[in-house]
């Protein structure tokens, strides 16, 4: 793969390495001596727990934060610190997870604007500019449609505009904030087969993901920290997902299969029999147990999330029945679902599972606020205080205090937030979309420790997810979704990854 503009540098020499970098937010310590080297043509994984200082270290390099102390150097060139047009100058890019592209732009234009916009020119003209887009698509052998407004892209080729317009900007350095965080398993391929090419062009990439087997898949460089901490450097071919665990978390986190033992002799706690929704899925039956973890898996447009939809009134079935301890409900709304015992932690908690501007106790108590009245109309503020309190020690929330807000959560405390709020309504069944998606292990393994002591309380616990590890790790039994028919229930030694893995992709 050839460029008009190929990376420059010294052989041997990174493109790119910080040295003992320090930061500090009031007193707090973020960063504390931590050394990254970037060579060219390798991708580098930068791995650690929520809240190690990843994207601390990111803000670094890209400019957005000044260091306390330590030094950056660009192909062997010590820089004080960045400013973010200096690093956009040396070819520094980053990719966030919101990809920060502008929807009601088309592709071409969301290509090229930034490179314009950096040269300071002060007018922009889409066809004069759109050759530049038209070349970097071509040359990566993608099939991206530039006159489509980006709004009305997927999320992978949205992922693939930001790429090219890194490139169109002549980067050196690209780092990926959780690439493949909303990707199906092709898409994945895809991303990963465009990351080869980006290394052949000499590009230094940094992959920052939760997800373990990829990071060791496509990287051949690997940082993990640790609290702020640089816990270790070296190849990739030095780790495996065990020693990865350890080094990220300081202890052995334990991802066997541990399952409940679910009420089998009781009537089933929800009953769902030929749910049907047009255009999403049809005739679906099954059975969820007190005690039981019944995962339900399937390609992305299987038909896996607009069933748990259905069940929680935000897609009313067209046919077919749900019972929720032998009593036959009519869900046609939320209202609906909540007051037949039915809880939905939903996919997208930011934006559909939490009130980011308000406090952590607001939005724990947000959905139980009948259960907590004292009276008609006032509420029991003992009451209140004491769920909050001992929801928040029970998901070991990691915040100051209940009063912080949500928005200055990671990822796994937001996502445990979002637990706390359906526990404190106390569902008969509760249903997460991707409980653990975008958390690191520690937090996995913690919230996975409360779904089986929910189940082992006699909750049911409905678990949607294409995560393969944490289906087998925590499900009794896992439905098989595609093209919207349930044509497989796996259970017992059966819920291993083999079996899940074919069953998805056949």
């Amino acid at each position: 793969m050839t460029s008009s503009n190929p990376p420059t540098g010294q052989p041997g020499v990174p493109v790119l390495e910080v040295r003992n970098i320090s930061k500090s937010y009031g007193g707090a310590k973020a960063l504390e001596g931590v050394s990254l080297a970037l060579q060219a043509g390798h991708v580098h994984c930068l791995a650690g727990e929520n809240g190690c200082g990843k994207s601390t270290l990111i803000k670094i390099i890209s400019g957005a934060e000044r260091p306390d102390g330590g030094e950056i150097f660009i192909d062997g060139k010590p820089h004080p610190f960045m400013t973010p047009s200096q690093a956009i100058k040396e070819g520094i890019q980053v990719i966030y997870q919101d990809f920060s592209l502008f929807p009601n732009l088309t592709v071409a234009e969301n290509i090229v604007l930034t490179s314009v916009v950096a040269k300071r020119s002060k007018v922009f003209s889409a066809g004069k500019n759109r050759p530049a887009a038209e070349r970097i698509v071509k040359e990566l052998g993608l099939t991206l449609d530039l006159d489509k407004d980006v709004e009305r892209l997927s999320v992978a080729d949205k992922q693939l505009t930001a790429i090219c317009r890194a490139l169109v900007s002549e980067a050196r350095v690209i780092i990926m904030d959780e690439p493949t965080t909303a990707l199906t398993h092709s898409e994945v391929a895809r991303l990963f087969g465009i990351v080869r090419k980006l290394q052949d062009r000499g590009v230094a990439l940094v992959f920052v993901s939760h997800k373990l087997e990829e990071a060791l898949q496509v990287s051949q460089d690997l940082t993990i920290l640790r609290n702020g901490i640089h816990v270790v450097s070296g190849p990739t071919t030095g780790f495996d997902r065990r020693s990865l665990i350890k080094h990220m978390t300081g202890r052995a986190v334990n991802e066997t299969r541990l399952i409940t033992s679910p009420q089998l002799e009781e009537r089933p706690v929800l009953s769902v029999r030929s749910l049907s929704v047009s255009g999403a899925f049809h005739d679906v039956s099954f059975d969820l147990h007190r005690g039981e973890i019944l995962g339900i898996t399937g390609l992305l447009g299987s038909g896996r999330s607009e069933i748990a939809e259905s069940l929680f009134g935000v897609l009313p079935a067209d046919s077919g029945t749900v019972e929720v301890e032998g009593k036959t409900v009519r869900v046609r709304s939320i209202d609906d679902a909540i007051r037949a015992g039915i809880g939905y932690v939903p996919e997208d908690r930011l934006t559909q599972g939490l009130f980011l501007e308000k406090s952590i106790a607001d939005n724990i108590i947000a959905g139980s606020v009948d259960k907590h009245r004292r009276g008609p109309v006032l509420l029991d503020s003992k009451k209140v205080s004491s769920s909050i309190r001992r929801l928040f020690d029970q998901l070991r929330i990691k915040a100051p205090n209940v009063l912080a807000p949500v928005r200055s959560l990671s990822g796994g405390n937001a996502q445990r937030v979002v637990l706390a709020k359906w526990l404190a309504n106390q569902p008969k069944v509760l249903m997460l979309n991707g409980p653990t998606v975008g958390v690191d292990v520690g937090s996995k393994e913690e919230i996975l420790a409360v779904l089986r002591e929910q189940a082992g309380n006699g909750m049911g616990v409905l678990v949607i997810s294409d995560d393969v590890p944490e289906l087998v790790t925590v499900c009794n039994r896992v439905l098989i979704v595609r093209q919207g028919s349930v044509i497989d229930i796996l259970e017992g030694d059966g819920v291993n990854g083999t079996a899940i893995e074919e069953l998805m992709a056949a």
